[in-house]
């Protein structure tokens, strides 16, 4: 069993930037597929980034192309998220996850919430303008 946490969330002016850290413990060693997604207050848990550990592939929303990156150490138990130029829409709790290899394989699956049955407890994430 794999256990994941978050760490890295805090307040923010538009603008600014924010690392996101995600630890891994247990069965690490089946890890390849993780993801960052928020949760806005009223709101659906949205997928925000992908990583696909083989080839490290990546997606993205469309909201955070370009100011977000996800990437993750060599030992791949940490999943990080840089986060750039934040605006207050982004703000929500963020949490990681990890889903069974075949759901970075479809491409249609990789940001879809269903597909991940590992989570995070969360970080949250506040921009004010």
């Amino acid at each position: 069993q794999v256990q994941l946490m978050e760490s890295g969330g805090g307040s923010v002016q538009t603008g600014g930037s924010l690392n996101l850290s995600c630890a891994a413990s247990g069965n690490t060693v089946s890890i390849t597929c993780m993801a960052w997604f928020r949760q806005a207050p009223g709101k659906e848990r949205e997928g925000v980034a992908n990583v696909y550990f083989a080839g490290s592939s990546t997606s993205y929303a469309d909201s955070v192309k370009g100011r977000f990156t996800i990437s993750q150490d060599n030992a791949k138990t940490t999943l990080y998220l840089t986060m750039n130029s934040l605006k207050p829409e982004d703000t929500a709790m963020y949490y990681c996850a990890n889903a069974p290899p075949i759901t970075c394989q479809i491409a249609s699956w990789r940001l879809n919430r269903a597909r991940y049955n590992v989570w995070g407890q969360g970080t949250q994430v506040t921009v004010s303008s």
